[in-house]
C-alpha cells in the first residue's frame, strides 16, 4: 500500500460524522441548486408545474368527492379549500419521497468514487419539494380571496406540521434508498406505494367521515395527522384534530425516522460494493 495512500471509512453515529456533514454543506447547496434547475430546464412554463399538478389535482377530487359522491367538508368549508389544505403537505411527502428513494442511484459517481457523508444526497432531495410547496401556497391564497375565505390564526402552526412531514418522509427516503441500492425492485414498489397512500389519506375527503371508532387505527397511516394537522391550522373555526391520532402519527414518524436513519448508517459502508 502506497505510504501516502489515505483510506477514509464512513464513521457511526460520532461527532466526526456530524461534523463531516457541516463540512460538506456546499456540496449539499450544491445538488439542491442542482436539482431546482434540472427539474425546470427547458419546460416552457418553467415553475407553474408546481401550481398546474396540485390545482389539477384539487378540480379533479372536488369533482368527484365533493360533487358526485356528494361527500361533506369540514364544517362548511368550501370543498376546493378542504382538499388543497390536504394536497399541500401530500405534494412535498410524495415529492420529496420518490427523489429522495431513488438519490443514491442517480449519484453513482459521488456514492462510488468520493468521500462524503452520503446522508446529504437524500436531504438535498427537499429542497425542490420545498420550493413547489412555496409555490402552490400561492394557489391557496389564490382559493382563499375567490371563495372570500379568512384563515385561522392557528396558520403559525403549519411549520410544525411540515416539519412532521419532512420527518416522516426523510426517514422513509432514507430507508428506500437504501434498500434500493442492494434491491433495484424496490424502485418500482414505490410509485406503488405512492398511489396506495393517496387513497388512505384523507386528501380528497375529510377524516370525518371515518367513524370514531376506526380514527385511531386509521392514525395508523402518519401522513393522518399531518394532513389533519394543515387542515386544524388553516381551516380554523370548528375543525377539530383527533388529539391520539395525532400523538399516534407523532410517535409513529419518529420511529420511522429513527430506523430510516439507522438503517441507512448501517448499511452505509456497503453503497459503492453493490452500486
Amino acid at each position: 500500500m502506497d505510504g501516502n495512500e489515505t483510506i477514509i471509512k464512513p464513521r457511526m453515529f460520532d461527532r466526526q460524522y456530524w461534523r463531516d456533514i457541516w463540512n460538506y454543506r456546499e456540496l449539499f447547496y450544491f445538488l439542491a441548486w442542482r436539482d431546482i434547475k434540472v427539474r425546470y430546464k427547458q419546460t416552457v412554463i418553467g415553475f407553474a408545474w408546481a401550481v398546474i399538478r396540485p390545482f389539477l389535482t384539487m378540480v379533479v377530487f372536488s369533482v368527484i368527492f365533493g360533487q358526485f359522491a356528494k361527500l361533506p367538508s369540514e364544517q362548511g368549508v368550501p370543498y376546493p379549500i378542504m382538499v388543497y389544505t390536504a394536497l399541500l403537505p401530500w405534494q412535498f411527502f410524495v415529492g420529496f419521497l420518490s427523489t429522495a428513494s431513488n438519490s443514491l442511484i442517480e449519484n453513482v459517481s459521488l456514492v462510488s468514487k468520493v468521500y462524503m457523508p452520503r446522508i446529504i444526497i437524500p436531504a438535498s432531495k427537499a429542497i425542490v419539494s420545498f420550493v413547489d410547496f412555496i409555490l402552490s401556497f400561492i394557489i391557496l391564497i389564490g382559493l382563499m380571496v375567490f371563495y372570500r375565505f379568512v384563515p385561522s390564526g392557528r396558520i403559525v402552526f403549519i411549520p410544525l406540521f411540515l416539519f412532521l412531514g419532512f420527518l416522516l418522509a426523510y426517514g422513509l427516503s432514507l430507508l428506500f434508498a437504501s434498500l434500493n441500492v442492494k434491491y433495484r425492485d424496490f424502485m418500482q414498489i414505490i410509485p406503488s406505494f405512492i398511489s396506495l397512500g393517496l387513497y388512505i389519506s384523507p386528501v380528497g375527503f375529510s377524516s370525518n367521515i371515518i367513524p370514531d371508532k376506526w380514527l385511531l387505527l386509521y392514525s395508523l397511516n402518519p401522513m393522518v395527522g399531518v394532513i389533519n394537522g394543515f387542515r386544524w391550522a388553516i381551516l380554523g373555526g370548528d375543525v377539530n384534530i383527533h388529539i391520539s391520532g395525532l400523538v399516534l402519527s407523532i410517535v409513529l414518524t419518529i420511529i420511522i425516522f429513527i430506523t430510516g436513519l439507522f438503517y441507512f448508517r448501517y448499511t452505509e459502508k456497503t453503497f459503492a460494493d453493490y452500486i
